[in-house]
């Protein structure tokens, strides 16, 4: 044989058996149903996994032949494979260190929060606050307002403030130590007769309030709570979030955790800038030059995500800006003298335009808070106007809550590819009581999945998650099986169902969660569904999904949850082999 034909035959030899190396998989998982996501919402027996990423899917005996000496094997004993959960909206800084000092307690009715209020008076000392971080009164059973004078009787000697974000309630004593009592201030809600401060404040006032004994976390406590919480999302299946919406500082944070390989699931940071209403363009154009990134910069584990800002209010404390007034029976919930009151609007049609404008040629996408209808309709306004000028349809903007979504709404996002950044925690949550208030014209508006999935909006899942670690006990439970079942069962906390005509398939509430979310972040081609070069995300179930009883659903457990190839989450369920 001439030896130039032997040295070819050679050189092939070494590159087959070297490409024969390569393609042996670090992990293979068979014997289960692999839901995954495709476009053809397809499925396998086995997954095979390679540095972190999937390396193939199919029947088992063909990923089988995937397998090395040092291939680790799961036999999944026929259970549910899905990918990675996504969760759409969060808090996770906040929530994180929400319950570092004390336990927040889990209140259902206003006696449960009178008796807790009076049991810390016990615990401290006379003038020392009470707080309650994230609290709203209209999650109680009671479905009322709490009065000043409730409060004063089970503390007139301390301080109490219950932060609802954009409202609140406080005592006599907050007031008096605060200066507020007689102070002018339109965040201060008075009696219409009397003129006395009835307790309720808007979140305009918070900055008057005299608390000066807020703990401080050293940057270490902070990382560490923060890898706490991620662990506690990955028991439940979620292996990336996109955080909700913070100072550009909040990204830095993420950023030291993946650098010290210890972040558990991948993140994708909103930025809330200094702005408001008065903020000129050539000043936004300077703090985003200043920045220096923008929407999807960074790597498969931290990104940039949108350019955030507050709309309105918010449905829980009255204050989200509605199309029509809150009407009469907001009195008795909200402390709302004014039945014509719409709410709170931070931002006009034409100061939108502007930051949306800026945002736009920067590069990034735009996203905004939004709870109530007229808010959702003025955003939408701004939206259209610069679609005239520089189309948008391509750029995933979106709407952040929305909540009130009507056929109009609909159409109009439709046709300007705007995502629903929605949480389903509100309707399981919430539905009954703005029935009462608002009635039923209004909550026919009320989170739309079905209608809006129809008209080929993008929906987004997620929870809003602020504070309590419980997955189904926090303040916005983020257990996305409880979400999914609530998107297919239409059911509410309570068990009523408001328009069952809007619940969803299991495959649409699953694609909310995964694929949708992947859209959300320009990542479609690197996450949300188990397909070939795709980062190995994965989580396998207590239960299939697709089939269960449905009252089962919200039971769902992540039995073994997987980021990037490694196990994050392990329920003891299964044994790894090499056999």
């Amino acid at each position: 044989m001439p030896v130039i034909l032997f040295g070819l035959i050679l050189i092939f030899a070494l590159v087959a058996g070297c490409s024969s190396v390569k393609e042996k998989a670090d992990t293979i998982l068979i014997n289960g149903k692999i839901i995954k996501v495709d476009k053809d919402f397809s499925f396998a027996e086995a997954v095979a996994i390679k540095e972190g990423k999937v390396l193939a899917t199919g029947k088992n005996k063909d990923i089988l032949k995937l397998k090395g000496g040092s291939t680790n094997i799961i036999d999944l004993k026929g259970h549910t494979v899905i990918p990675g959960l996504i969760e759409g909206h969060a808090h996770p800084i906040q929530a994180s260190q929400s319950e570092y000092f004390e336990k927040i307690p889990d209140l259902h009715t206003i006696r449960d929060l009178l008796e807790w209020i009076s049991n810390e008076t016990r615990l401290k000392k006379e003038g020392e606050w009470i707080i309650h971080p994230k609290f709203f009164i209209t999650r109680l059973s009671d479905m009322r307002q709490l009065t000043k004078r409730e409060l004063d009787s089970v503390s007139p000697n301390n301080p109490v403030f219950l932060n609802g974000s954009f409202g609140g309630m406080i005592n006599t004593k907050a007031m008096e130590l605060s200066g507020m009592t007689s102070l002018n201030h339109p965040g201060i809600l008075r009696n219409e007769r009397t003129g006395e401060a009835i307790g309720i404040i808007r979140g305009s006032a918070f900055g008057l309030l005299a608390i000066n004994q807020e703990h401080k976390l050293s940057e270490q406590q902070q990382l560490e709570a923060l890898k706490n919480l991620f662990h506690l999302y990955n028991e439940v299946g979620i292996t990336s979030v996109c955080s909700g919406g913070g100072p550009p500082e909040e990204l830095k944070m993420f950023e030291k955790l993946s650098a010290r390989k210890e972040l558990t699931v991948r993140i994708f940071q909103n930025i809330i800038f200094p702005f408001d209403r008065k903020t000129s363009v050539t000043a936004i154009r300077e703090v985003l030059n200043r920045f220096g990134r923008k929407t999807g910069d960074g790597n498969e584990w931290v990104k940039v995500g949108a350019f955030k800002v507050v709309v309105d209010g918010g449905v829980l404390t009255g204050t989200a800006y509605l199309r029509e007034g809150w009407g009469e029976k907001a009195k008795e919930v909200y402390g709302i003298n004014d039945p014509g009151y719409r709410g709170e609007l931070f931002f006009s049609k034409d100061e939108l335009i502007r930051l949306i404008t800026v945002a736009n040629e920067a590069g990034w996408k735009f996203t905004a808070h939004v709870t109530g209808g007229g808010g959702v309709d003025t955003l939408l306004a701004a939206f259209e106007a610069v679609n005239h000028s520089s189309p948008i349809s391509e750029k995933r903007f979106s709407i952040i809550h929305g909540n009130f979504y009507t056929q109009d709404a609909i159409r109009k996002m439709a046709a300007l590819g705007i995502y629903a950044d929605m949480q389903p925690a509100w309707y399981f949550k919430d539905a009954d009581l703005l029935n009462k208030v608002l009635g039923k014209d209004v909550i026919s508006t009320f989170h739309p999945y079905h209608s809006m999935l129809e008209a080929g909006i993008m929906i987004n899942g997620g929870s809003d998650h602020m504070v309590v670690l419980d997955p189904n006990a926090s303040i916005n439970p983020y257990n996305p099986f409880l979400a999914m079942w609530s998107l297919i069962t239409r059911k509410t906390d309570r068990g009523t169902v408001f328009n069952p005509e809007e619940a969803i398939s299991r495959e649409q509430a699953l694609k909310m969660y995964t694929i949708n979310n992947a859209y959300a972040s320009f990542e479609e081609h690197v996450k949300g569904s188990i397909e070939t070069g795709k980062v190995a995300d994965l989580v396998v179930l207590s239960d299939d999904i697709l089939t269960c009883p449905e009252h089962r659903i919200a039971e769902i457990k992540s039995l073994l949850t997987m980021v990037n190839g490694h196990t994050v989450f392990d329920k003891g369920v299964f044994k790894a082999s090499h056999d």
